[in-house]
This record gives C-alpha cells, sequence and structure tokens, in this order.
C-alpha cells in the first residue's frame, strides 16, 4: 500500500509548504489592504465637510486634531486592526515634546494619532500634501518639509521652533523614511535631536512593534501584503535634554536609538 512520505506536521512545517501558503494567501491579503484603503477614503470624505470648516481657523486646529483621532479609530476598527499601547509614558502636561516613531509602515502616522493623546503637529514629506482630501488637512494643519531642498527643510525647522514655542509638541520620524530593513532601525538623522536641544525639551521614543506586518512596504519583496490584527506600541520614557548643547546631538541620538533598538529586541522582533 501506497504510504506518504510526510506526516500531516512534517508538510504543514516544510519550507515548501510554507512559501506555497505565503503565495496562496497573498489574494486574500491584498483585497483585504484595498479595503482598509477604500474605507479609509470614505471616512475623509464623510468628514471632510467638517475638516474643511474647522481648518479656517487656527483656534480650532485642536477640534480638528480630536477629529482625526475618531477617524483613526473608525479606519483601524473597522478593518480589523486594535491597537495596544503596552506602556505610556508621557511628560507633564502643559510641557510640549519631540514624538520620535520607528518608521516601518505607511500604518505609522495613522497609529501615532492613537498612540499620543496630547495635540501635536507631524512633519512630514511634502509628497503628502498631493494626497486627495487629506493633503488639505496636512498642509494647513502640518508642517511638509521636501528633503531634497535646503530651503523647504530650513522654513519646515523654523515652523516647528515656531510651534513649540507655542506650546505645541512635533512629532518626526527620525529614520525619515521607511527603510528596507524595517523593522530593523535605519540610522538617524539629527533634526528631532536638534530640535529638542534647541527647545531644551524632552523627546519621546515610541515604537510601533507590529505595524510593518499588520501593513508591509514593499510587499512584492516580503511576498507579504498585509493582515487585520492587534499591532503593540510601547511609548518609552521620555529623554530630557535640559542642560544639553548641540555638541551632544549625536550623543542623544545614540541612546535613543539604544533605546527603541532595545525594546523591538526585547520584544523579539529581531536579534
Amino acid at each position: 500500500m501506497f504510504r506518504s512520505q510526510f506526516t500531516g506536521h512534517e508538510l504543514a512545517t516544510s519550507p515548501y509548504f510554507r512559501q506555497v501558503s505565503k503565495y496562496l494567501l497573498i489574494p486574500l491579503q491584498l483585497a483585504w489592504r484595498f479595503w482598509f484603503y477604500i474605507h479609509a477614503a470614505v471616512v475623509v470624505i464623510v468628514f471632510y465637510p467638517v475638516y474643511f470648516v474647522l481648518l479656517q481657523r487656527k483656534k480650532w486646529f485642536t477640534h480638528v486634531f480630536e477629529l482625526y483621532k475618531v477617524c483613526a479609530r473608525i479606519m483601524m476598527f473597522n478593518a480589523g486592526i486594535f491597537p495596544r499601547i503596552l506602556k505610556h509614558r508621557l511628560p507633564p502636561p502643559g510641557r510640549p515634546f519631540v514624538i520620535c516613531p520607528n518608521h516601518v509602515s505607511y500604518l505609522d502616522i495613522v497609529t501615532t494619532y492613537i498612540a499620543i493623546p496630547r495635540y501635536f503637529h507631524f512633519i512630514g514629506k511634502a509628497e503628502l500634501r498631493n494626497i486627495p482630501l487629506f493633503g488639505h488637512f496636512f498642509k494647513e494643519m502640518n508642517i511638509p518639509v521636501d528633503r531634497g531642498s535646503i530651503m523647504s527643510s530650513h522654513r519646515a525647522y523654523k515652523r516647528s521652533q515656531e510651534d513649540m514655542d507655542r506650546g505645541i509638541s512635533i512629532a518626526i520620524f527620525p529614520e525619515a523614511t521607511i527603510p528596507e530593513i524595517a523593522p530593523r532601525l535605519k540610522t538617524f538623522k539629527n533634526g528631532a535631536f536638534k530640535l529638542a536641544i534647541d527647545k531644551q525639551v524632552p523627546i519621546v521614543p515610541v515604537v510601533y512593534l507590529d505595524n510593518w506586518k499588520i501593513m508591509p512596504d514593499r510587499i512584492l519583496k516580503r511576498m507579504h501584503a498585509g493582515r487585520p490584527g492587534v499591532t503593540r506600541i510601547e511609548v518609552l520614557d521620555p529623554v530630557e535634554t535640559t542642560g544639553l548643547t548641540a555638541a551632544d546631538t549625536d550623543a542623544l541620538k545614540k541612546k535613543v536609538y539604544h533605546l527603541m533598538d532595545e525594546c523591538l529586541r526585547k520584544h523579539r522582533i529581531y536579534t
């Protein structure tokens, strides 16, 4: 009698089976991802008239912020994405700070509005202004920057300083872009750390542990288009900059990098 070469367990755990399964799941993952984008667009369209009115006055921007937090939760909940904050440490109320999240997914911007409850402005790439409807919200309230332009970078830095003088926190991805090696950290840029030292405000590192699996970049390379599920977030203890000078920028950058890298390793995202 013919006898199978593999047991069920051996087949399920074989590299060949896992590879075939990965290919078979791609259409389902792409359908889910398409649903997320369509639903997110519908949410923005539905709330856009309210956004448009509230963006007419800067004194109403805090209401825009609260509305966007609601929209972020709706987008994620209806796509089956459930944020779970494992740790949450923020400076005392009334004191602005620089938010430094790792950048592993296009989901990171939305997730930041859930991770950080206090009002802040984002510094982001200028291309975000070109996204229909969302671009209007981004350019009116947040800080677009063309990283290839020295003039644009200078304007963005000056605007972020002015915002901090008004008590507004600033969110900056220290890696600037989603790295090809994500979820591993890419070398940090100086901007966030220079700003924190200039204004003598703390840095709050934020670590997204699962966004790279929930909504990955470079789908073809990873052969994984995304999935619903729990996305864990750690908001680490604030890193003080009081008394630091421009000469300490590199040391501060390395310290924050180490803290975030250590968090990712602790959760076995990589070793």
